[in-house]
């Protein structure tokens, strides 16, 4: 499935909505509403009103962590129910609520809108490659003995189509192309040849940075934070893709784009450390929690740092991987 979270306004304010893609894409398809198409099949299986709300509540959440917390069962039940609503066309369910959206008429949430935590990596050997020489520097040997990452604001997630301000103390932004795998069953001690049993699904992750900043605090030895945990400055989408639908992670193409022009096409067949390494890694004396973000690193070429170039307020900014889609975000001018 292709899950797109999003929010619906109402007399009680927003509510927040699981959707799954059944025709087109993330720009102009059409969704079905899980929660509300389970409604439709425990209606249509004399469930009362009220019972068919709470099941459905319970099975098949409206938010993605608890929805990724409910494991095969949750999954099991949302397939027959988008299944259902395809085939028999419901319109609304048992509650009057509107069970298939339009994707141009909802206000979009990030991939995973309340992540416990999110990991970001440093994946790819030709991302180093590329930068370390511009800072007057080797590549650490420690980079080749483990996994490393830092981890980053929960709070500061940005959906597809969000507009990304520039932070009030930056002049100027770079882009960071990755993917991401988001945590499904959670763990302590994970073999990494068990590790991707642990992945729920698959998204594309933009690491924003301001670049001056994040320079001062690495200076120092730690960090980054100011440097990427500004408003938005996390961006997930423009969906979350099951992990049935990409059996095989490390041979997707990957292509970024700004303003229209292109800035690197790679692939992830070229990553040093896999998603199984940062897994096992992660959760040595630690437990890792369902839907956790785990960023696989910027790709090599996948940043403006790599190429002398950076972001203004205007820009475009489209990341393309294979199976999943394009995330699209403008930059603006600081909003304060």
């Amino acid at each position: 499935m292709r899950l797109v979270p999003f929010a619906v306004a109402g007399r009680a304010g927003c509510t927040q909505h699981l959707g799954a893609l059944v025709e087109g894409d993330a720009d102009g398809g059409t969704l079905v509403d899980l929660t509300a198409a389970t409604r439709c099949l425990l209606a249509s299986r004399s469930a009362t009103r009220e019972a068919a709300d709470r099941i459905a509540r319970a099975l098949v959440p409206p938010c993605v962590t608890a929805y990724i917390e409910g494991g095969e069962r949750t999954l099991g039940t949302a397939r027959e129910a988008l299944a259902a609503a395809v085939t028999t066309g419901w319109a609304t369910d048992p509650n009057g609520a509107q069970v298939r959206y339009d994707v141009a008429d909802i206000a979009r949430l990030p991939a995973v809108p309340e992540p416990p935590l999110l990991r970001d990596f440093m994946g790819f050997e030709e991302h180093l490659r590329n930068i370390y020489p511009r800072l007057g520097r080797e590549i650490p040997p420690q980079w080749y003995e483990i996994p490393v990452y830092y981890k980053g604001n929960p709070s500061a997630v940005g959906a597809h189509g969000d507009d990304i301000p520039v932070p009030s103390y930056a002049d100027a932004l770079d882009l960071e192309f990755e993917i991401a795998a988001v945590i499904g069953p959670g763990g302590v001690d994970i073999a990494a040849e068990e590790a991707l049993d642990h992945v729920f699904g698959w998204t594309i992750y933009d690491d924003f940075s301001a670049r001056t900043i994040q320079a001062q605090e690495m200076a120092v030895g730690l960090g980054p934070a100011k440097g990427k945990d500004f408003l938005r400055g996390h961006v997930l989408g423009p969906c979350l893709v099951t992990a049935d639908e990409i059996p095989d992670p490390y041979s997707l193409t990957l292509t970024s784009r700004v303003n229209g022009e292109v800035w690197t096409r790679t692939s992830t067949a070229g990553m040093h450390w896999r998603f199984e390494q940062m897994i096992a890694h992660a959760s040595r004396g630690e437990r890792i929690r369902a839907g956790e973000v785990f960023g696989s690193g910027t790709v090599g070429g996948g940043s403006g740092a790599e190429q002398d170039r950076s972001l203004a307020p205007g820009d475009v900014v489209e990341l393309e991987v294979d199976r999943i889609g394009v995330l699209r975000n403008r930059i603006v001018a600081s909003e304060r």
